[in-house]
Order: C-alpha cells, then structure tokens, then sequence
C-alpha cells in the first residue's frame, strides 16, 4: 500500500500556517497565515511542471519550496529575516502533522500490508516528517527514487520495481482524484481517502470519488476496517 503524503496524510494547510504563525508573530509580523499557507502551495505545481515537460532537470522538492517560499515572503510583503530562519520555515514541510486518524489507521494495516509513501516529497522530507509525526512507513518511495514527479507514470512504475511486486499487487491510498487516475491507467489498485478540508472549508475540489476506485472510504481508520485489518 502506497500514500500520497501532503493532504492524505498529513493536515499540510493548518501545520505551515501554524508554524508560520510561531516563527513571525513574536516579531511582530502579521497575516493570514492560512493565506499565506495556500499561496506557498500554490506554487507547488507549476514548479514540479517545469520539471516534468523538460524546462528544467529534476531537483528536490526542498528546492522548489524554497523557491516558492522567497515568492510568497516577497508577495506578503514580509521581509528581514534571516536566511538561517527561511531556511527553517522551509523545513516546516518536515514537520506536518498527520490527520488524527492516520496513525492509528497505518498502525493497522501494518499489520498485513507493506505500507509506503508515494509522495512527491524528497526522501529527507518524508523521513524527517515521519520521525517527526510517528508515521510507520516500511519504505520511502516516490519523486526522488523515481527522479519523476507524480502524476508522470515512472513515479509509480519505478515504485512497484523496486518493491519487486506486479503492479495489480500495490494500491494507491490518495485523497486525490487525479493521482489514483494516474495510478490506475498503470495498473494499480487505488483507494480514495476523503480529506474534504484539506484546502479549508470553502474546498471544491477532491471532497469525494470521483470515479470508480477500488475502496472508497472517510479515513484511513476505515480503510483500515475495509481491508480486514
């Protein structure tokens, strides 16, 4: 079983808001911190796009939110920091906190079922974020193992080589449409996790299935249940 990372499992919007928060408000420096969360993720796709039509080689994904943070820094009119402190909120990423019910929910499939990540997350990312928020993954797969950024198909495909199963033998866990698409127009299972408020109350993408997948469920919990563990 492989999960995207930011959104399935882990609340990304309130966790940089938050640290955001703590990093500038003892400065004096204020914002919509959840505004400010969205405007960085904003930037997330059109820079990963870059890389997969060929404009630039693949780079971590630490280097795209870099470059993205010094944007939004720039666009919320925030300056004065030291590099040493933007580094750290760069790194707010490392430290998002998960879903209240995705541990436990990966702490039971677990017990039957490799777990892994299929992220676009660079593999000191998802390391540190897993230290971090205690989530038991048995291995770090994804963008930097693959060199690829989802939804480009070696992401997956290089996933399940490396793993050495057949393709009908790994499910996508992702609470995004387009992924799971993606993961099946390559042969895998594919769960649908709702996270309805990934992108806040006035959401309007994602909050449910869109198309047939194998297992549809409202956490991980009751993926967990669905699957018998």
């Amino acid at each position: 079983m492989l999960f995207d990372v930011f959104g399935t499992v882990v609340d990304w919007r309130e966790s940089v808001a938050r640290q955001a928060r703590t990093l500038m408000e003892p400065k004096g420096i204020t914002a919509d911190w959840t505004g400010f969360a969205d405007a960085w993720r904003g930037k997330y796709q059109p820079a990963m796009e870059q890389v997969r039509r060929g404009g630039r080689d693949f780079v971590r994904l630490d280097v795209l939110h870099r470059e993205g943070l010094t944007e939004v820094l720039k666009q919320f009119r925030i300056t004065g920091l030291p590099e040493p402190e933007v580094d750290h909120l760069n790194r707010a990423w490392h430290r998002l906190d998960p879903w209240p019910d995705a541990v436990p929910g990966l702490v039971r499939l677990k017990s039957q079922f490799i777990l892994g990540t299929m992220s676009n997350g660079n593999v000191a990312l998802l390391v540190n974020m897993a230290k971090a928020a205690g989530l038991p993954w048995d291995v770090i797969l994804g963008a930097e193992p693959a060199q690829a950024y989802k939804p480009m198909a070696q992401a997956y495909l290089i996933s399940v080589d490396w793993l050495g199963l057949t393709h009908g033998e790994v499910m996508m866990c992702s609470a995004h449409n387009s992924d799971l698409l993606a993961a099946q127009a390559c042969g895998l299972r594919t769960a649908f996790i709702a996270r309805p408020t990934e992108y806040g109350l006035r959401q309007d993408r994602d909050c449910k299935a869109e198309h047939t997948f194998d297992v549809v469920s409202e956490s991980v919990l009751e993926l967990a249940h669905q699957l018998g563990c």
